[in-house]
Parts: C-alpha cells; sequence; structure tokens
C-alpha cells in the first residue's frame, strides 16, 4: 500500500514542452477598471475644484477685509468730527460767556477810561479770544445783511441806495464759520420817491444828450 502524506495534493508535472497555453490561464482584469490615465484625469479634475472653491473663499474673506476696512476709517474719520464739532461747540460755549465782558471793555475804550492796569488785562483778554478764533464784525456804511446784523433801528436816508448800517450799536461776533452773536445796527432806507426822482433825472439827461442839449429859450 502506497502511503500518501496528508495536506498535499499532487499536481500533474508539466512536460517541459508544454507552452503557454498548456498551463493555467493568468488571471483577467477585472471588468469595469479604469485605465491609469482617466484615473489622473480625474484627480487633477478635482484638485482643480478644490482649488477653484479655496480661490472662491479667498476673494469672499478679502471682500469682507475691505468692507471691514471701509467701515473702520468711516467710524475713525465720523469720531474725529464728531470730536471737532464738541470742542467747537465748548469754545463757543465759553466766548459767548465772555462776551458782556469784551462789551464792557470797548464801551471802557470808547469813553477813554481804558488806563493803566485795567487796559493792560483789559488788551490780555482780548488777545486770548482773538487767538481761540473769536473775530468781531460790523462797520457802518456796510450794507443791512439779516443773517450777520441785527436791526434795533430804522430810518430813511437819501443818501442811500440801499438798506445799509449807518451806526453799530453793538459788535457782533463769529467764531469760525459760526455766527455767535448777530452786530445790532441802526439801518436806513433810501428815502421814499428818492430813487423814482433819481431814475427820472438820469432819463431826462439821457434824452438831453441825444437831443444835443437842452432847448434854449
Amino acid at each position: 500500500m502506497t502511503e500518501e502524506t496528508p495536506g498535499f495534493e499532487e499536481k500533474p508535472d508539466v512536460p517541459s514542452g508544454a507552452t503557454s497555453d498548456d498551463a493555467e490561464p493568468a488571471a483577467a482584469p477585472k471588468e469595469g477598471a479604469a485605465p491609469a490615465g482617466d484615473s489622473s484625469a480625474a484627480q487633477i479634475a478635482g484638485l482643480t475644484a478644490q482649488l477653484d472653491q479655496a480661490r472662491k473663499a479667498l476673494d469672499e474673506r478679502t471682500a469682507d477685509l475691505q468692507r471691514l476696512q471701509a467701515e473702520f476709517q468711516n467710524y475713525r474719520r465720523r469720531v474725529e468730527r464728531d470730536r471737532v464739532t464738541v470742542k467747537e461747540i465748548a469754545i463757543a460755549s465759553l466766548l459767548t460767556e465772555l462776551l458782556p465782558v469784551l462789551d464792557d471793555i470797548g464801551r471802557a475804550r470808547e469813553h477813554g477810561e481804558l488806563v493803566g492796569g485795567f487796559k493792560s488785562v483789559a488788551e490780555s483778554l482780548e488777545t486770548v479770544a482773538a487767538k481761540m478764533g473769536l473775530q468781531q464784525f460790523g462797520k457802518e456804511g456796510e450794507p443791512f445783511d439779516p443773517t450777520i446784523h441785527e436791526a434795533l433801528m430804522h430810518s430813511y436816508a437819501p443818501d442811500v441806495t440801499e438798506t445799509t448800517c449807518v451806526a453799530i450799536l453793538q459788535p457782533g461776533y463769529r467764531f469760525g464759520e459760526r455766527t455767535i452773536r448777530p452786530a445790532r445796527v441802526a439801518v436806513a432806507e433810501p428815502q421814499p420817491g428818492a430813487q423814482a426822482g433819481k431814475a427820472e433825472e438820469a432819463t431826462e439827461a439821457a434824452d438831453d444828450k441825444e437831443s444835443g442839449g437842452p432847448d434854449e429859450g
């Protein structure tokens, strides 16, 4: 009896001259497997899509950053503008409180009472007020402007051609572009009928000039 070794199966010997067809066929490629070139193209397409998404996200974040920067710049300018406005209001309020003192100084100067130490103190106060931006306005002979003048007295005068400030009862003051007190003035208007008479005289003079002069009697 022949003894068989358990666990091993005897395989038939392949003759040395046998061809590859006689051997076991090699494993065939699985159906549906993509070629190597198609796999690389798919990977590139995926990376391109990811890159496009990253660029889109970067553009969005950049736009957000630019918008925030613009908002911050506007906020900073608004804060600076408000700070300047508050400062101007505070200075204008202080100067407004000083106006009665400046009026007293002006009246003392008109009456020749601005002498000695009082003169030095008064001039120093006026200098400080001017450095802070206080400006006095209002002169006799200037046209009446209701936005900066307050008429306290009214009269007619034959020698004016428009409503004119003929006397400054109390000077006006401004701080920058802000009028903190209008000039209180006396105004004079042209005499009623004076303009018509002047117009008639001008017309007659023009007619005489065209006709060669007045007729001699």
